[in-house]
C-alpha cells in the first residue's frame, strides 16, 4: 500500500485551482456521472474518513483512497455549507440530464406545445442546479424560488415562441438556433434572480488562510456574471454545432428516409459534447474566484486597511 504523500490536502482540489488545465482536470472527475452511483451510506463513509483524517485519527491510508473519497464529497455537497446536494443538482448530473433536455428542445423546436413542454422542463432543471449550486450559505425565500422560476421560464417561452414566428421566412439553420438564444436569455435572467439576496446583501470575502473579512456586493455581482457566462458559453458548443450538423444531413433527406433517428441523434450528440463541454467551461474561471480590495466597497476597503496584515488579494465562492 502507498502510504500518505504529503501533498494531499482535505481543504484543497487535487490539482492546482490556478491553472485552466488543473481546474479541467478537477471538473472532469466532479462532473462524472457515475458519481452518481454512490449510495447515501458510501457518500456518509466517505466524508467520515476526510473528517478523521482531518483530525488526526487515522495515520496510514493510501493517497488514492483520500482522493477517491475527496472526489465523492466533491460531488455530493456544497464547498460553503457541507449539506448534501439534491441529485438533479449536482454538477455529475449535468451531462446525463442535459443532453436529454438540450437534444429533445433542438429536436421539438418547431411546435408550441414542443417549445412550451421543453423550455418549461429546461427551467425546471436549471432552476433545481442555480439552488442547489447557490453561493455560500444564502437562503433563498420560497417568493424568491417562484418569481425567479416564472420569470425565467416567461422569458425562455417569450424569446423561443416569438423568435419561431420571426424566422419562419428564414433559412432553417435560423429557426434551429432558437433554443440557444432562448436558453441564453434564459439564463440571464434565472441566475441573478435566483441569486437577488447575494446581489442585495453580498456573498462572503475571506482571505487565503479563510479568514471572513464581510459581504461584497461587487463580488457578488462579478461571481454572478462569471457564471452566467460560463453557463452560455457551455451551452453554446452542442446548441450550436449540431444544429449546423443535423441541417446538413435534413437537407440530404436523412430524416425523411429515417424520421425516427432524428432525437436519438441529437440527444447523442449532445452527450458526447457535454461530456467535454461541460467541464471545461466550468473551468474557465475559478470556484474560489479572486478579488483585489481595492474593487470593494469603500467600507469594506477601510475595513481591510485597518487590519494588522491587509490582504492583497480576497477570495469568495462565485457558485456554478
Amino acid at each position: 500500500m502507498t502510504l500518505l504523500h504529503p501533498k494531499f490536502n482535505v481543504e484543497q482540489p487535487r490539482f492546482d485551482q490556478g491553472t485552466y488545465w488543473g481546474r479541467a482536470k478537477h471538473f472532469f472527475i466532479t462532473t462524472n456521472p457515475l458519481n452518481l452511483l454512490a449510495t447515501s451510506a458510501q457518500l456518509e463513509e466517505a466524508r467520515e474518513l476526510l473528517e478523521k483524517y482531518k483530525n488526526g485519527e487515522i495515520k496510514k491510508i493510501s493517497e488514492d483512497e483520500l482522493w477517491r473519497a475527496k472526489q465523492l464529497c466533491d460531488s455530493a455537497f456544497h464547498p460553503d455549507t457541507g449539506e448534501k446536494m439534491f441529485l438533479p443538482g449536482r454538477m455529475a448530473a449535468q451531462v446525463p440530464c442535459n443532453m436529454v433536455i438540450t437534444g429533445c428542445m433542438m429536436t421539438f423546436y418547431k411546435t408550441v406545445p414542443g417549445v412550451v413542454f421543453w423550455q418549461w422542463f429546461n427551467q425546471s432543471f436549471n432552476a433545481t442546479v442555480n439552488y442547489t449550486n447557490r453561493s455560500g450559505d444564502t437562503q433563498i425565500s420560497f417568493n424568491t424560488l417562484a418569481t425567479t422560476y416564472c420569470a425565467a421560464t416567461g422569458g425562455a417561452l417569450f424569446t423561443a415562441l416569438g423568435l419561431n414566428s420571426m424566422v419562419k421566412s428564414l433559412p432553417p439553420l435560423v429557426g434551429r438556433l432558437v433554443p440557444f438564444v432562448a436558453c441564453s436569455a434564459a439564463n440571464c435572467i434565472n441566475i441573478p434572480m435566483m441569486r437577488r439576496l447575494e446581489i442585495e446583501n453580498g456573498t462572503m470575502l475571506e482571505t487565503k488562510d479563510g479568514e471572513q473579512v464581510g459581504l461584497s456586493k461587487v463580488a457578488a455581482k462579478e461571481g454572478i456574471t462569471m457564471v452566467t457566462m460560463s453557463r452560455i458559453i457551455m451551452a453554446m458548443p452542442g446548441m450550436v454545432l449540431i444544429p449546423i450538423v443535423m441541417n446538413k444531413l435534413d437537407a440530404r433527406g436523412l430524416f425523411k428516409r429515417f424520421p425516427r433517428a432524428n432525437a436519438p441523434m441529437q440527444v447523442g450528440l449532445c452527450g458526447v459534447i457535454l461530456t467535454f463541454s461541460t467541464p471545461l467551461c466550468c473551468a474557465i474561471f475559478e470556484q474560489k474566484a479572486a478579488i483585489k480590495p481595492a474593487k470593494l466597497e469603500h467600507e469594506l476597503q477601510h475595513k481591510i486597511n485597518a487590519m494588522a496584515k491587509p490582504p492583497e488579494m480576497l477570495y469568495y465562492n462565485k457558485g456554478l
